[in-house]
């Protein structure tokens, strides 16, 4: 018998060990049961898991469910796996009465088998790269090894779809979900070197890029046409990455902070900034996912609380966003927001929130109406322009929606809107913009319709307590009506209007409003500094839900819903038509009257060349030039642009303290600007030159360019003469 020196035993053990599978550190196994924990958490209805087991079939099926449609507006197979999941659930949890049931147990693994043994494929491919294998990874997280070693190798290819390297995976909002969905695979594997790998690929993707992804100015883009994706594809993006920030947070897999504090920033100054008050999701900012009942209930507060456990960056704001969401703090929020990547503005005042979504011919005007939702979308991307001061303004209107009439755009009025394939067009004009110091702002929408002969020049002017709304060379070459709505929401209180100077309250119906100086209503009011011929509607509308959207479990009945629409018609065969309004989004009727003495707004200009409105309360003038031209501000100051953009004065007391410019059309290097009176100062962005002979201060900007071209330049220029 031959003994083995002790050199040859280390080494037959060293092979041995070689060929083993290294043991999963603490850190790994803590992971691991974070998850599994975070996916046991949904309470457990030990009645419908009975029912599951009742009604399962001999072959693991249910007959409730179609299983032959494998359609993009179908694939009802996702509640087959939603049930396996209930089971899991119950059987592994200590608090159902079905813990370690031998019962459930063969019924998950029937249920399993029969998925295994037929390997649905839907024509989504969505659900065959995310939706699928992330709810059968966690089936088997849940499961564990329980799960034979048979099944196990069946299931495998199925969840490994979801794979980096998959079509899906492509950079935009899904890859990082795909990215989640493998990690959790590694993780129910053991595979402690691949989870480093993929772990490191979730970090990386939080960064700035050019096409689809987090944009420089914190807008995201899930697809190459630049629509808007910032509350869909944008926000599960950054809830993605805060989860897995949080469960990797304090081990040898933790994100780095630079990367942590680009996500928050994303988060607060992108998708809260982008909602009512950082909870309600604004309708201006949804696509096709707005024919969703509930698509604007209010968030939880589960991220920002997640991005609270993993860094102290921007404590405070996050802290206040989930006070907002759990209804432990009231709102103290203000901003004036322009994401010139994505021609989108919001507005937010503790008070109340507003938005104007745009489009150009750098982004197309909507999301296509994917897997048949969002199927009368065409004009949504109009300079649309919801009011919120509740959140609720909106929810679920949408079945009984006039969809030419929504709030803030210039439509015609056609008999029937085009097919759903019409939805998603170019846009044909590049001046849209804004301007904004952070706190005020105007944005203009130089309007070409897609899909009408109809233009339209569009800005609105952004303050603290009020807004004001201008439109100017309105045209259009045909038969049809045009209509400016002023808003569309849900009827929950009732109108009061004054008309001719008599004020009244309007009965339930449809109204032509001559002379309307102003309209009130749900506590936002309507002024109008020129009385104008306005129509409106309080009564109930009627529609379906499946009008909008073809799903297979879109419910198909009749519904209604009481609606207030307020809408000036522009008439047919519009030549050079033009509007003017005001609106108050929180103030009491008494306040109307208070508000129209005070005069504090004033319409300077509304021409197809130049918007201007002057707040004389504020100290505040902001301007729109579409072309080369001069403005008379005050009796001793004039403004003048040697070419289009958008201005923004600010006073402080007797001096001028701040100019904000911005160049909609991106083509500028710099803005050139005369004052009317002397400033003595050079930054390092611009200079100013006084021309004696002119009498003129001469001011060059320089602008952002490349990923920053729209973006606004402030300037300082405290210490310079008065000018109201």
């Amino acid at each position: 018998m031959r003994i083995l020196t002790p050199l040859l035993i280390f080494l037959a053990l060293f092979a041995f060990t070689s060929y083993m599978a290294p043991t999963p550190s603490q850190d790994f196994e803590n992971i691991r049961q974070q998850i599994i924990d975070q996916l046991m958490k949904r309470e457990i209805d030990d009645s419908r898991v009975k029912e599951l087991v009742a009604t399962i079939g001999k072959d693991g099926s249910w007959n409730y469910i179609d299983y032959v449609d494998t359609t993009n507006t179908g694939f009802d197979h996702q509640r087959h796996l939603g049930n396996i999941l209930t089971m899991s659930r119950a059987y592994r949890s200590e608090t159902s009465g079905f813990h370690m049931n031998r019962k459930v147990k063969k019924s998950v693994l029937l249920a399993l088998e029969f998925w295994a043994r037929n390997d649905f494929i839907c024509e989504n491919w969505w659900w065959n790269q995310i939706g699928t294998p992330n709810l059968m990874v966690s089936i088997m997280l849940i499961m564990d090894d329980e799960i034979p070693e048979d099944l196990l190798k069946k299931t495998q290819p199925i969840i490994g779809r979801g794979n980096i390297n998959a079509w899906g995976a492509r950079q935009s909002g899904d890859r990082i979900k795909i990215a989640g969905i493998q990690a959790k695979n590694l993780l129910f594997l053991r595979d402690e070197a691949g989870f480093d790998e993929i772990i490191k690929v979730i970090e990386a993707e939080i960064r700035f890029v050019t096409g689809r992804g987090l944009q420089y100015d914190y807008s995201f883009h899930h697809r190459v046409d630049r629509v808007n994706n910032t509350l869909s594809y944008g926000k599960d993006y950054a809830s993605v990455f805060a989860e897995w920030a949080a469960y990797v947070a304090h081990t040898k897999y933790a994100f780095s902070e630079e990367k942590i504090e680009q996500l928050i920033d994303y988060y607060l100054d992108g998708i809260c900034k982008m909602m009512v008050y950082g909870k309600f999701p604004d309708p201006g900012a949804k696509n096709r996912s707005i024919s969703r009942r509930g698509t604007l209930r209010p968030e939880s507060a589960r991220t920002p609380i997640k991005l609270l456990s993993t860094s102290t960056y921007r404590k405070e704001e996050l802290e206040e966003i989930v006070g907002i969401r759990t209804n432990q703090a009231r709102t103290s929020l203000s901003h004036s927001t322009f994401y010139w990547q994505s021609e989108h503005y919001s507005h937010q005042r503790p008070a109340y929130f507003t938005s104007v979504r745009m489009y150009s011919t750098r982004n197309d005007n909507m999301e296509v109406p994917y897997n048949s939702e969002g199927l009368l979308n065409h004009h949504r991307g109009d300079g649309t322009n919801h009011i919120s001061r509740t959140g609720m303004e909106y929810q679920d209107i949408w079945p009984a929606y006039d969809w030419q009439k929504i709030p803030g755009t210039t439509v015609m009025q056609k008999p029937e809107l085009p097919s759903p394939e019409e939805v998603q067009k170019e846009g044909l004009t590049g001046f849209v913009g804004a301007v904004t110091d952070g706190l005020y702002g105007a944005a203009v929408f130089d309007f070409k319709s897609p899909h009408d002969p109809l233009e339209a020049k569009k800005a609105w002017f952004f303050f603290d307590e009020e807004y004001v709304c201008l439109g100017a060379g309105i045209n259009s070459n045909t038969e049809l009506p045009v209509a400016t709505t002023l808003n569309q929401c849900l009827l929950v209180d009732q109108v009061t209007v004054s008309q001719n100077n008599q004020r009244k309250i309007l009965a339930e119906g449809d109204h032509v409003l001559n002379g309307a100086e102003w309209v009130y209503h749900d506590g936002t009011a309507y002024l109008f500094p020129e009385s104008a011929n306005v129509m409106m509607n309080n009564k109930t509308a009627t529609g379906s839900w499946y009008d909008i959207s073809k799903q297979l479990n879109t419910p198909k009945d009749e519904v209604s819903r009481d609606v207030f629409t307020l809408w000036i018609d522009h008439g047919a065969d519009v030549k050079n038509a033009a509007y003017q309004y005001i609106v108050i989004p929180s103030a009491r009727e008494d306040d109307i009257l208070q508000y129209t003495a005070l005069n504090s707004t004033e319409v300077l200009s509304n021409t197809v060349d130049l918007q201007a409105v002057k707040h004389v309360e504020l100290g505040i003038c902001q301007v729109v030039f579409y072309k080369m031209g001069e403005i008379q501000i005050s009796d001793i100051l004039s403004l003048g642009s040697d070419s289009e953009g958008v201005v923004m004065l600010k006073t402080d007391g007797q001096t001028i303290s701040e100019i904000s410019v911005s160049d909609p059309s991106r083509k500028l290097e710099n803005i050139h600007l005369s004052l009317s009176i002397p400033i003595h100062k050079t930054g390092e962005n611009f200079t100013a030159v006084w021309n004696e002979v002119k009498k003129t201060t001469e001011l060059s900007i320089n602008l952002p360019q490349g990923n920053y071209a729209g973006q606004s330049v402030t300037l300082d220029l405290s210490g310079h003469r008065g000018i109201w």
